[in-house]
């Protein structure tokens, strides 16, 4: 969620150099530009999770269809008949970018520090079913689980680091974090905060040397401004808001399906978010479908839970109307004591019917949103207050006021929405930051990932939709198609279903190692 603080200042004016302009590639370099910049390149600490790093491999990958595949495991992990014990069995082929061996003792290193109190890693709750990691010979790592967990060989797609060059240092601090060593099919030139990182080919790569010599991410978190320097041919792949996009008449626009959505956290704290009549109004208010027409130029759809309808544990009986009703809005909040006032705007109590949403400023796409939801909410009799800020400036109102927000996953729906909508986890960071708090959502939850049975998970992540579209702690407003403007030279390109987090990993250049110039 979170960009570097020196990015609000500097990256929309700088280009890939401090007092210069990227060069277009040469067949040899690869250019692409990004909104988000990572805080760290340590896996340990959240970095490229899902895999498709660039720099580091898990034990397992995803191919073009997101299924999972083989990576530094030699095979798919087995699963013991009781679901507690998975064994992977390790390639030998396989060297860091400083030439060291890999072997089993990096991968129960890397899982380890993720458990380690002492390790600021917010992947430490994803991984609260595991109980040991253990390397019996130097090629086989296996996995002790505390109870069954369905999706647990998923989340072997976490980056494994280096044991020998991370031992015994403070992994919140190292250098490392800024100019790590991997596996993967590149290794790291450099990075400059604000602006850019510069990738090397890795010669030994395991999965054979890249296609090109060299990438720069360029990070530039302006919208508008991304949008310029591509016209101007600076990158070669770019992701732009889908109405900046479909403005290009040169390059190719990829329009990327996902379970990427966007919606409102409404604060539960709050003296009006925190009504259910107000929350369950503007549910019912806001109009998903001009939305996906007018904001993101058709580029999306309606979204009214966290469970992507591609997804086979979605519940479609959930879904609503994707056209306002304001009627039926309106009737509940006169139901709930809510009177308009001489202004419009409605009251009780004395409490007026007034709230702020808040949104990236630099983020023109949740800004529309916002504008929208204004609008929307004003037909209602309520008052909505868009603020764009930075993120530090966001970060210390999430319990008090409303904020467009964006997450969601195509791999299992344990991954965001246990913590997203945990109880355990309120006002953690961007985890469950409105203080949702709802028994019936906390059990189905702890069932989804208690259950390997299909049935009976299927049946917890129906329970959970219900909880949620109860007591509407969010309005869901759209799920997006990221887009892309590719130069019409690149070849290799193969989009792939999207999770919400895809900047420098997991985007459109998930395969950028097969990318080549025509």
């Amino acid at each position: 969620m979170r960009l570097l603080a020196a990015l609000a200042a500097c990256a929309a004016v700088l280009a890939l150099s401090a007092c210069g302009k990227p060069q277009p590639a040469d067949g040899g370099t690869i250019v692409v530009a990004t909104a988000g910049e990572p805080d760290t390149l340590n896996p340990v600490l959240n970095y490229g999770v899902d895999g498709a790093s660039l720099i580091f491999d898990g034990l397992v990958a995803r191919d073009a269809e997101n299924r999972l595949v083989p990576a530094l495991a030699r095979e798919l992990p087995s699963v013991s008949a009781d679901g507690r014990t998975v064994t992977a069995k390790l390639r030998e082929d396989v060297t860091f970018h400083d030439g060291s061996p890999f072997t089993s003792e990096d991968a129960v290193f890397t899982y380890q520090a993720v458990l380690d109190p002492k390790v600021d890693s917010t992947l430490r709750s994803d991984l609260d079913m595991l109980d040991t990691v253990s390397a019996p010979d130097p090629s086989t790592v296996v996995f002790a689980l505390k109870y069954a967990y369905a999706p647990f060989v998923q989340r072997l797609t976490l980056g494994i680091v280096p044991a020998e060059a991370l031992r015994g240092q403070d992994l919140n601090r190292a250098g490392f974090n800024r100019a790590p060593i991997g596996t993967g099919p590149y290794t790291v030139d450099s990075w400059t905060a604000g602006d850019r990182l510069v990738l090397k080919a890795n010669p030994r790569y395991f999965g054979g040397r890249p296609a090109n010599e060299r990438v720069v991410v360029a990070f530039v978190p302006d919208d508008n401004v991304r949008a310029q320097r591509t016209r101007a041919g600076e990158f070669d792949a770019a992701e732009l808001p889908p109405k900046l996009a479909n403005g290009f008449n040169k390059g190719t626009v990829h329009r990327v399906p996902t379970a990427d959505y966007r919606g409102v956290m409404l604060p539960m704290q709050h003296p009006v978010t925190g009504d259910p009549a107000v929350r369950k109004a503007l549910n019912l208010g806001v109009d998903r479908a001009a939305m996906v027409e007018g904001i993101l130029g058709g580029a999306g759809e309606p979204a009214f839970g966290p469970i992507p309808p591609t997804s086979e544990f979605a519940d479609p009986a959930l879904n609503g109307k994707a056209s306002a009703d304001p009627a039926a809005a309106k009737a509940l909040l006169d139901a709930a004591g809510w009177t308009p006032g001489g202004d419009g705007i409605r009251a009780k109590g004395g409490q007026r019917a007034a709230f702020t949403v808040m949104y990236p400023a630099s983020d023109s796409l949740r800004k529309e949103l916002a504008l929208a939801l204004t609008a929307d909410a004003k037909r209602l009799g309520i008052e909505v207050r868009p603020e764009g800020l930075t993120w530090d400036a966001i970060d210390p109102r999430m319990r008090t006021d409303a904020l467009i927000m964006g997450y969601g996953t195509p791999y299992d729906p344990d991954f965001v929405s246990y913590k997203l909508f945990g109880s355990r986890f309120a006002g953690q960071a961007y985890f469950n930051p409105g203080y949702y708090t709802s028994a019936a959502a906390d059990r189905a939850l702890q069932d989804g990932r208690d259950h390997a049975d299909p049935a009976a998970r299927k049946d917890a992540y129906l329970r959970f939709q219900r909880a949620l579209a109860a007591d509407v702690p969010w309005v869901f407003l759209t799920y997006l198609q990221h887009t892309y403007v590719v130069r019409e030279t690149v070849r290799g390109v193969r989009p792939r279903v999207e999770a919400h987090e895809h900047d420098v990993a997991n985007s459109l250049w998930w395969n950028l190692h097969t990318w080549t110039r025509a």
